[in-house]
């Protein structure tokens, strides 16, 4: 394995993803309320921001906690509560409710969540789902907008290093002739609709289910409407080949 992208393989891809993965373990009187607990109310409370940091002997839940109050500072409880939750389920283990209380959350306040939290939280939210959703339907969609964002993020990211802002496409006659990773076909800005072909069946399948359909058909709107995307670059080089062609007939 001495060549490969990562020389320990797959066992140690998976041992870095589990080093952050303990459990949220709390002290009496601390940790997540029952299933039945009044939403309503969080709506209407406000996070205040803890001035004063926390110590040891602080349980692994406290220290979550404050640090998630700190960055909700102003937040309705709705949104930390929502955060907590996120932070706790994405651990190798979690209290047995939790995954049924994320769903109740986002079945009876999808529209207050969606309107408070920033795209951040929004896709911490939705790729959730992936592991903890209540039907095979919000699994698949919460696995799908997973995959999406973390991508986007991975070669957004590295695109910044191109010198070029992220609604800047790249120019039609600079194009390096090598061939895709993995021996891949080319892809065809004339002709080729895999961004259609992928964003399609998300569309379809975030209209699926009612307790995430909100959220999801939210975030892709977001995707469709943003000019800083690879897909928005993929268009504007389109309507670019398009002129271009005119131009020579």
């Amino acid at each position: 394995m001495s060549n490969a992208t990562y020389p320990e393989g797959f066992q140690g891809i998976t041992d870095r993803w589990e080093e952050r993965r303990d459990p949220l373990t709390a002290r009496a009187g601390e940790g997540l309320p029952p299933l039945d607990c009044d939403l309503t109310e969080l709506v209407r409370q406000k996070m205040p921001d803890p001035a004063e940091p926390l110590v040891k002997p602080a349980s692994p839940f406290a220290f979550k906690s404050h640090a998630l109050a700190r960055e909700l500072a102003g937040h309705s409880a709705l949104a930390h509560f929502n955060a907590l939750l996120i932070a706790h389920l994405r651990r190798r283990a979690w209290p047995d409710h939790a995954p049924a209380l994320f769903a109740r959350l986002w079945a009876e306040q999808s529209p207050a969540l969606i309107v408070e939290l920033n795209p951040r939280w929004l896709v911490s939210s939705i790729i959730t789902f992936a592991d903890h959703g209540q039907t095979e339907g919000q699994r698949r969609i919460g696995s799908s907008m997973n995959m999406l964002f973390s991508m986007m993020k991975l070669y957004e990211f590295e695109r910044t290093f191109s010198g070029k802002s992220p609604d800047t496409p790249f120019g039609l006659n600079k194009r390096v002739q090598e061939r895709l990773p993995m021996d891949m076909d080319d892809f065809s800005l004339k002709s080729g609709g895999l961004d259609y072909n992928l964003l399609a069946p998300l569309w379809r399948d975030a209209q699926a289910d009612p307790v995430t359909a909100p959220l999801a058909c939210h975030l892709l709107n977001m995707l469709n409407d943003d000019p800083k995307t690879l897909f928005r670059r993929l268009q504007t080089m389109r309507k670019r080949i398009a002129r271009r062609d005119e131009k020579s007939q």
